[in-house]
């Protein structure tokens, strides 16, 4: 990664765009999987939408800071993390946890 947040950020979001499944876009408020919001760079941070027991699990660690959910009705829980070396994995997570299907949805 690099230490210009910006740079990390198109970096990862040309990562995310080049996912064979072709479910995600970008707007101007960030990264959206079938389109919902899971991922948006707010100042220096990534900003995630992930599962509010894995949220807590990074907060609690100190990994990420907890965000009030703002931009988008949360899926599961909205975390900050600083550390652009960690937003490939996390990125990822969100993708997958806001992409799937509501249960009983899926066929």
């Amino acid at each position: 990664m690099t230490d210009r947040p910006d740079v990390a950020f198109d970096l990862l979001s040309t990562q995310l765009l080049n996912d064979p499944d072709l479910d995600v876009s970008l707007t101007v408020t960030g990264l959206h999987v079938r389109g919902r919001l899971f991922a948006y760079l707010d100042d220096d941070a990534l900003v995630t939408d992930l599962p509010p027991s894995r949220a807590a699990d990074l907060v609690g660690r100190g990994v990420a800071s907890a965000v009030a959910a703002g931009r988008a009705e949360p899926k599961g829980a909205w975390v900050a993390v600083s550390e652009a070396e960690d937003w490939p994995e996390l990125a990822g997570e969100a993708h997958q946890f806001v992409g799937e299907p509501a249960v009983g949805m899926d066929s």
